[in-house]
C-alpha cells in the first residue's frame, strides 16, 4: 500500500510539474535573426495584426524583416514586419525615442544618414513571445515593446533629467518599399493620427494609424518632404515629426498604437481601451502565447531540443496575420472596402506554407484555416483567381503555382467546415482554367515549354499537382467530367521527364526537344531558367500526388532509390553565374534551406526503404536546425521552415497535404502530446529513442500492431496513442510489404 501511495504521489507531482512548465521560456525569438533566417525578434501575438520590432535601418536580402543579428545599430521601432520572407517590405510607422533635437531635414540614402539611429549592445536585448526590450546607447533610453491582437504598446524609460522626445518617421523605408503619400495630425495633446501609403512588394499598401501617449506633447516640429513646416497637421510624400515631452513629469513615456487598412476611425476602433498598464498588458501577451504553445507538449531531457521545438512552433504562428478591423472591414487591392463576419487574414506565403505550415494549422488552429479560406475567396472576387502570395491585401504574384488550391482541398478532406464546397470548387476550377501565369501554354501543350516561360519545369510540376487537387475535390462533389479532365492534366509531369538523364527538364514546344546544354547542378535565379530558386536535382522529385508513378519513370524502386541516395551524397557544388541565393542548407544536392526539397526525404517511404527516410530525416533535424541565431538553414518563409521541424521532430510529415495523411519519419522526443480542438489528445511515444536509436523497430496504434508508413488525419483526430519502439539498427521489414515487425 505504501508503494501505491508513493506512486500516486509521484504521479500527482509530475502532473503538477507539467502544469507549471513555462513553455514560453523555451522560445528564443533570436533564432533565425542570423544567417539567412530573416526573422524578427520583436513582440507579436499569435497571428496578430501588429509586430512592433526593432529596425536596423538597412536594406538588403538579410534585412527582409528589418533586423539582422549582425547589426549593432537600431534606427527605430516600426509596427509591421515580415517573418522569414525572401523579399523585404513593411517596416511601417517607425518611432524612436531621443534626447536631443534632431535635424529631420537630412535626406536619408543609407543607414549612416539616419540622424536618430543609435548603437546598442546585444546583451541588453530581451526577447520572449509577446515582449521585446533593448537599451539604446546614444540616447540612454530603455525601450520595451508588447502587443495585443490589434494594439501595440511602447514604453520608453529615459535617463534621469534627460530631455524627452520621440521621432516619428513616415518616410522610413526598407528594400522594395517606397512611401507615396503620408500624413500626421495632432488631434490633441496626447493623441496623434495619420496614414502612410506606399508601393513596393505590396503595390498599394495603405496604413492608417492612431497613437496615444501617456503624457502630453509639450512641443513638436514637423517636416514635410525634408522641409520644416508649421501647423498641427502635415501631409506629403515623406513626413516626419519630433514630439517633445515634459521631463519633470516622470522618466517614462508610454504609447499605444493601432492601425487599419481602411481609415483612422477604424484604427481608433481597433485601439485597445484602458490605461497604459504596460506590465499587465505584457503579462497578458505572454499568457496568450503560453496558451497557444500548450497545444503541443513534448518530453525530452534535452532543453536545447525544447528550445528549437517551441521556437519553431512559435514561428509557425506569426502569420498569416489579422487584416480585418474589429468591425470586420478591410481594404481590397482595388481600394474597395468590404465588411465580413469572420477574421480576414493576409501575408499568405502559399508557395511555402501549403507544404507544412498550413497543414499544421489544420491540427492546431482549424478555426483559423476556415477564415484563411474565406479570405482567399474574398480575393478571388476581385482577381477572378485564387491568391498566389498576398501581402497587406495585395496580390504580389510571387512564386509559381496556385497553392491556395491544396490548402482548400486539404481542409475539405480533413473535415474543416465553414465554407461552401461548391463555391470553392468553382474558384479553383476557374483559377486553373485561366490563361494567366503560363496556363495558356500549359493547356495548349500539356506542359509549359521553356520558350514560353521562365521556370517552366517548376511551373509544370506544380500545376500538375494543383490539377490533381482540383480533380480530387471534383470526384468528391460528383463532378465526373471535371474529375477526368483535371486528372488527365495532372499527368503533365511525365512530359518534362527525361528518361536518359533521369531528371525533369525544360522542353521546347516546336521541336519537342530538350533545353540544351543541360547541367543538373546549374542554377540561374528567376530568369533564363527552367527551375524556381533551384536546379534539376532539387526539382525533379515534385510529384506529390503520384510518387509511385515517379518511381516507375525512374525505372523502378532499385533505380529510384539509387538516384535518391545520390541526391544526398552528390557533391554540393552549384554551378552558374547567377546562382539563386535561396539554395542553402545543402546535404549533397538536397537543399533544406528552400521549400522544394522539404518532402524529398520522405520519398523513401514510397520506394520500399522507410529506414532511409528515418535516417535522412534525422540527419536534417540534426544538421539544419540549432538554438543559435543562425539556427535556420534558410529563410523561415512565414513558418514553413519551422513547421517542417515541428512535424518531423514528432515523427510525422504532410508529404501530400491534400491527401489528408501524414508520412512517418523518425521522432526525436520521448513523447509528443497533441491536444486537439475536439477535446481529445493524440500521443506519440518513442521508446528507447536517442541520437543513436533512430530507427523504428515496431509500432502500435491504440494497442494494435501498426505496420505502415503513413497515418490519416482522421486517426489523429480520434485521439489515442501511437507508440514506436526505436533501435540503432534499421528493421528493414517495418513499414514494407515484407514486414517482420518485432
Amino acid at each position: 500500500m505504501l508503494l501505491v501511495f508513493v506512486s500516486c504521489e509521484q504521479t500527482e507531482k509530475k502532473k503538477e510539474a507539467d502544469q507549471k512548465e513555462n513553455l514560453t521560456s523555451y522560445v528564443d525569438p533570436f533564432i533565425g535573426t542570423g544567417g539567412h533566417g530573416h526573422t524578427y525578434p520583436g513582440a507579436a501575438q499569435p497571428f496578430g495584426m501588429l509586430q512592433p520590432s526593432p529596425d536596423n535601418g538597412r536594406s538588403g536580402w538579410d534585412w527582409c524583416s528589418g533586423y539582422h543579428i549582425s547589426s549593432d545599430t537600431i534606427a527605430g521601432f516600426s509596427q509591421l514586419h515580415l517573418s522569414g520572407t525572401g523579399i523585404g517590405d513593411l517596416a511601417d510607422l517607425l518611432f524612436m525615442p531621443i534626447t536631443q533635437e534632431i535635424d529631420l531635414s537630412q535626406k536619408v540614402n543609407s543607414q549612416k544618414d539616419i540622424p536618430y539611429a543609435s548603437e546598442f549592445q546585444h546583451d541588453s536585448e530581451i526577447a520572449i513571445p509577446g515582449f521585446y526590450s533593448v537599451f539604446l546607447d546614444k540616447p540612454q533610453v530603455k525601450v520595451e515593446l508588447t502587443t495585443l491582437d490589434r494594439t501595440a504598446y511602447h514604453k520608453y524609460e529615459f535617463w534621469e533629467n534627460s530631455e524627452q522626445a520621440v521621432v516619428l518617421d513616415l518616410g522610413f523605408a526598407i528594400n522594395w518599399d517606397k512611401p507615396t503619400e503620408t500624413a500626421i495630425d495632432i488631434e490633441n495633446k496626447t493623441t496623434i493620427s495619420g496614414f502612410r501609403h506606399s508601393t513596393g512588394w505590396a503595390n498599394n499598401q495603405k496604413v492608417f494609424f492612431i497613437a496615444e501617449f501617456s503624457k502630453p506633447i509639450t512641443e513638436h516640429r514637423f517636416f514635410q518632404d525634408y522641409q520644416l513646416v508649421e501647423g498641427e497637421k502635415i501631409s506629403g510624400e515623406k513626413t516626419s515629426a519630433q514630439f517633445y515631452f515634459d521631463k519633470d513629469s516622470g522618466q517614462e513615456i508610454k504609447m499605444k498604437i493601432a492601425v487599419s487598412s481602411v481609415s483612422v476611425e477604424n484604427a481608433r476602433q481597433n485601439l485597445a481601451k484602458g490605461d497604459f498598464d504596460f506590465e499587465k498588458i505584457k503579462e497578458d501577451a505572454i499568457q496568450n502565447w503560453e496558451e497557444e504553445l500548450s497545444g503541443i507538449k513534448v518530453k525530452t531531457p534535452r532543453d536545447s531540443l525544447k528550445t528549437i521545438f517551441y521556437t519553431a512552433l512559435y514561428h509557425t504562428k506569426l502569420s498569416p496575420v489579422i487584416f480585418s478591423d474589429s468591425n470586420g472591414e478591410f481594404r481590397k487591392e482595388n481600394d474597395s472596402i468590404v465588411k465580413v463576419d469572420y477574421t480576414a487574414y493576409s501575408t499568405l506565403s502559399l508557395w511555402d506554407t501549403f507544404r507544412a505550415q498550413q497543414p499544421l494549422l489544420t491540427i492546431t488552429n482549424p478555426d483559423k484555416v476556415t477564415d484563411i479560406i474565406k479570405s482567399m475567396l474574398e480575393y478571388y472576387k476581385v482577381e477572378k483567381s485564387l491568391p498566389v502570395w498576398t501581402l497587406y491585401g495585395n496580390e504580389t504574384n510571387t512564386m509559381t503555382g496556385y497553392h491556395s488550391i491544396p490548402v482548400i482541398v486539404e481542409a475539405y478532406f480533413k473535415g474543416i467546415k465553414g465554407f461552401d464546397p461548391e463555391e470553392v470548387f468553382e474558384a479553383m476550377k476557374s483559377t486553373m482554367m485561366q490563361d494567366a501565369r503560363g496556363l495558356e501554354a500549359y493547356k495548349e501543350h500539356g506542359f509549359i515549354p521553356y520558350d514560353a516561360s521562365d521556370e517552366s519545369v517548376t511551373m509544370t510540376l506544380e500545376y500538375a499537382y494543383n490539377d490533381w487537387c482540383v480533380a480530387q475535390m471534383a470526384k468528391a462533389l460528383g463532378r465526373d467530367e471535371d474529375y477526368e479532365y483535371f486528372s488527365n492534366r495532372a499527368k503533365a509531369y511525365k512530359k518534362v521527364f527525361d528518361k536518359e538523364t533521369g531528371f525533369m527538364r525544360g522542353r521546347k514546344s516546336a521541336e519537342n526537344s530538350w533545353n540544351e546544354p543541360f547541367d543538373p547542378k546549374h542554377s540561374n535565379h528567376r530568369v533564363n531558367t527552367d527551375y524556381t530558386e533551384g536546379n534539376a536535382w532539387q526539382h525533379s522529385w515534385f510529384v506529390l500526388h503520384e510518387p509511385e508513378k515517379l518511381i516507375e519513370l525512374q525505372g523502378g524502386e532499385e533505380a529510384f532509390n539509387e538516384k535518391l541516395e545520390q541526391l544526398f551524397t552528390e557533391s554540393s557544388e552549384i554551378t552558374g553565374d547567377h546562382i539563386s541565393a535561396d539554395i542553402t542548407g545543402l546535404i549533397g544536392q538536397y537543399a533544406h534551406g528552400n521549400e522544394p526539397s522539404h518532402h524529398i526525404a520522405y520519398l523513401f517511404n514510397k520506394s520500399g526503404k522507410p529506414w532511409r527516410t528515418q535516417y535522412w530525416v534525422r540527419e536534417i533535424l540534426k544538421s539544419q536546425y540549432s538554438a543559435q541565431p543562425d539556427g535556420l538553414s534558410g529563410n523561415e518563409d512565414a513558418g514553413q521552415m519551422s513547421a517542417w521541424y515541428v512535424f518531423s521532430s514528432m515523427g510525422l510529415y504532410p508529404f501530400n497535404p491534400a491527401s489528408a495523411t501524414y508520412e512517418i519519419g523518425s521522432p526525436i522526443f520521448e513523447e509528443s502530446e497533441i491536444r486537439l480542438e475536439n477535446g481529445k489528445t493524440f500521443h506519440i511515444k518513442a521508446q528507447n529513442v536517442s541520437d543513436k536509436n533512430i530507427y523504428i523497430q515496431s509500432a502500435r496504434l491504440n494497442g494494435e500492431e501498426f505496420n505502415q508508413t503513413n497515418i490519416s488525419h482522421e486517426s489523429i483526430l480520434e485521439g489515442g496513442e501511437l507508440i514506436f519502439k526505436m533501435g540503432k539498427e534499421p528493421n528493414k521489414g517495418w513499414g514494407t510489404n515484407n514486414s517482420t515487425a518485432n
